[in-house]
């Protein structure tokens, strides 16, 4: 299959500053924030957006990961790295790279729903459009209609070469 490069990593950089513009803007009056990546990319994606608001804002941010199997999120809860004192009436945000179905999503706001949360956002480098859940992006770096049969691809794995691929 024939990839077609639709991000590279400047471009990456600048949705991701803008995206942190943006978090920041709307969490102007916090004084902590709880980004939360769904391990894989989506921790990679949260970690440089964390990196971009401590240089921005005065916020403290407080980075985590939940772990998942993204195939079959409903057979486990999601696994978490911070404890419900981390999250209670705070604002969080929780991170992907790219919203398919919006499965991922739907399943990673569990810890969240029984808890009293300030606020609870959804940031994604990458929407597609195709969701078959109600989740919806509150940050998004780029959106993108594809046909089902495409798939975007995000690669996180060398620091400084980061790619978003069509395939």
């Amino acid at each position: 299959m024939a990839k077609a490069k639709i991000l590279d990593t400047d471009q990456i950089t600048r949705k991701l500053n803008r995206m942190a513009y943006e978090v920041y803007e709307k969490n102007y009056s916090e004084k902590e924030l709880l980004l939360v990546g769904i391990e894989g990319n989506g921790y990679k994606v949260a970690d440089r957006l964390a990196e971009i608001l401590k240089k921005i804002s005065p916020l403290k941010i407080k980075l985590s990961k939940i772990k998942m199997d993204k195939e079959n999120p409903w057979a486990a809860d999601p696994k978490i790295d911070f404890t419900e004192k981390d999250f209670l009436n705070r604002s969080v945000i929780i991170v992907d790279d790219v919203l398919n179905s919006g499965k991922t999503l739907m399943y990673a706001v569990k810890p969240f729903l029984h808890k009293p949360v300030k606020r609870l956002n959804v940031l994604v480098l990458v929407d597609r459009s195709h969701t078959r859940y109600p989740v919806k992006a509150d940050f998004v770096g780029l959106s993108l209609s594809t046909t089902m049969q495409e798939h975007i691809e995000a690669d996180f794995s060398k620091k400084g070469k980061e790619t978003v691929y069509l395939t």
